[in-house]
């Protein structure tokens, strides 16, 4: 049972103060003793670096679409053990979800999952006694979401506070704080939007430190904290991996830095659960794979922005592809994908895949529906997966001879070839364990193999 106070902050449309009021909020909950757990409903990958920063605790995603509506609640209790209390982030408009699929994956979807109390955090500007029909229309639009309080954003004067806070009552509604507009508090964007914070370093804690101190000076906090505690506990297990470890323990390198920092918490987990040794590898900065590497996973990020550094250092590079070619398992994911073509940008990598990357002006982003064109070292052919898409970059030709995916629309996507597999797509290793323990197996086959004296001795 999981007993943990909880709110979910979310908006009526994106670019509303989500991100900041929620970041802010676990801040300063932090700064006055509390435990607090961060979550961020859907796929994204940026926003929980920052909620990382702001808990201390690892943000985690809540995505009901990659991982299925029966697993978030248990996912959330996993992720909020030891914490008194929890703030989860919402993706988009509050009933905004999976296209087509009416509101599934929304944050309003979440909140019925978790039976959390909503936050609406409302952009002020331009608004006053409207902002009473606005929050009459969320708060009766669905029967299964309490929205328990609303925030304001962008309020140009204390009297406009009041003008608001009238509106708000006269729907029932509290005002738990307002926002001035010159006040706001936020990171640089750039073509994927906010900087991750791996990238953002110093100031990004900055960032979050400035955003915790805002929210405490115009936000009660008693009050939020009164809001997550009416909560009701949650009934049923936790998460738990639960995965046959397999023997042998084989060494997992998994890329991180700043060129790749998108990944879930629960893919390390899993590794290790399924009996893997998990190490990190930065290729910005390491010349070689760690010692006794017997598996690969290059996740997602931002290698466009990096292709110069990561040209650099051509013997990892060439030890990477090396390994590919010995039948070394790998899995590449977007970032990863493109590290194993032959260029980026017109800049030599790994030539691990058959094809060329740039980077592009058009956005691919989206969930997509995804079969299993052949057995894999990840997946069995005919699996069927969710993932999500979201890059700039294309990749030309965009699969090889044997694809890693059957795309709706008859599209092809990715390669798979010996013990590779990459792809654009992004998938959630909750929604497929099995994968995982396929990939771990194939690894602890692999370290069999590897002849002792070819092991990599250093890294630097």
């Amino acid at each position: 049972m999981v007993s943990t106070g909880r709110v979910v902050i979310a908006a009526p449309a994106s670019g509303t103060g989500k991100t900041l009021v929620a970041t802010g909020l676990m801040a300063a909950l932090r700064a006055r003793g509390h435990v607090v757990a961060p979550g961020k409903v859907g796929p994204d990958y940026i926003d929980p670096g920052y909620h990382t920063l702001a808990a201390g605790r690892q943000g985690r995603n809540l995505d009901p679409v990659l991982v299925g509506e029966h697993t978030v609640a248990p996912l959330f209790g996993h992720g909020a053990r030891g914490a008194d209390l929890a703030v989860i982030e919402g993706v988009m408009g509050l009933y905004d979800g999976r296209l087509g699929a009416e509101g599934f994956g929304s944050t309003a979807h979440v909140a019925e999952l978790l039976d959390a109390p909503v936050l609406l955090v409302v952009d002020a500007r331009g608004q006053s006694r409207s902002l009473a029909a606005l929050l009459h229309g969320f708060r009766t639009y669905s029967s299964g979401v309490r929205i328990a309080g609303v925030i304001l954003n962008n309020v140009g004067s204390p009297r406009h506070t009041e003008v608001l806070t009238e509106a708000a009552n006269e729907v029932g509604l509290e005002v738990l704080g307002s926002l001035p507009r010159a006040a706001e508090v936020g990171v640089p964007s750039r073509h994927l939007g906010l900087l991750t914070a791996a990238e953002h370093g110093a100031e990004a804690e900055a960032a979050v430190r400035g955003m915790g101190e805002l929210v405490a000076e115009h936000l009660d906090l008693d009050a939020v904290v009164r809001v997550a505690r009416s909560a009701p506990p949650l009934t049923g297990p936790d998460w738990a991996p639960g995965l046959e470890p397999e023997p042998g323990s084989p060494v997992v390198a998994v890329a991180s830095g700043r060129a790749f920092t998108f990944g879930y918490a629960e893919h390390t987990e899993l590794l290790e659960a399924a009996g893997a040794r998990v190490v990190t590898l930065d290729p910005l900065r390491d010349t070689a794979l760690p010692p006794e590497t017997a598996g690969l996973v290059l996740p997602g990020g931002f290698p466009e922005l990096h292709a110069k550094d990561l040209a650099e250092r051509a013997g990892l590079r060439a030890e990477i592809a090396g390994f590919a070619r010995a039948g070394g398992p790998v899995h590449a994911e977007c970032a990863g994908l493109l590290y194993l073509a032959q260029h980026l940008d017109g800049v030599p990598m790994c030539g691990v895949v058959p094809a060329d990357a740039r980077f592009t002006e058009r956005l691919a982003l989206g969930y997509r529906d995804a079969v299993a064109t052949s057995d894999s070292v990840l997946f069995r052919a005919g699996e069927r997966v969710a993932g999500h898409e979201f890059h700039r970059t294309t990749i030309e030709p965009g699969h090889g001879e044997t694809a890693a995916w059957g795309l709706p629309g008859n599209r092809l996507e990715g390669f798979v070839t010996g013990q590779v597999h990459a792809s654009y797509l992004h998938t959630h290793p909750v929604g497929s364990p099995e994968a995982i323990t396929r990939f771990v197996a194939a690894c602890a086959r692999h370290m069999v193999d590897l002849p002792r004296s070819t092991q990599p001795r250093g890294r630097r």
